[in-house]
């Protein structure tokens, strides 16, 4: 019996940015700075991540978001 097993999709940051509706350099600071997000496999030079990481890289932006806009609020 033959295994249809399909291969690992995986994306890059570009794919991650545009679902997120973000700029790509928030995202790829976000990739580089979170420790606990990593990359999948690799190729060439160009990192993949696993779609989960999609909710994971959407929390961490929130995040500085809400840091962003509390500081503001209280610097204001």
């Amino acid at each position: 019996m033959k295994s249809t097993k399909r291969p690992p999709q995986f994306i890059t940051p570009g794919v991650i940015a545009s679902s997120l509706r973000e700029p790509l350099h928030r995202v790829l600071n976000v990739l580089r700075t979170r420790h606990h997000i990593t990359e999948s496999a690799r190729a060439g030079t160009l990192r993949l991540y696993h779609p989960d990481v999609i909710a994971m890289v959407r929390h961490e932006l929130a995040a500085i978001d809400a840091r962003r806009c509390r500081n503001g609020v209280a610097n204001g």
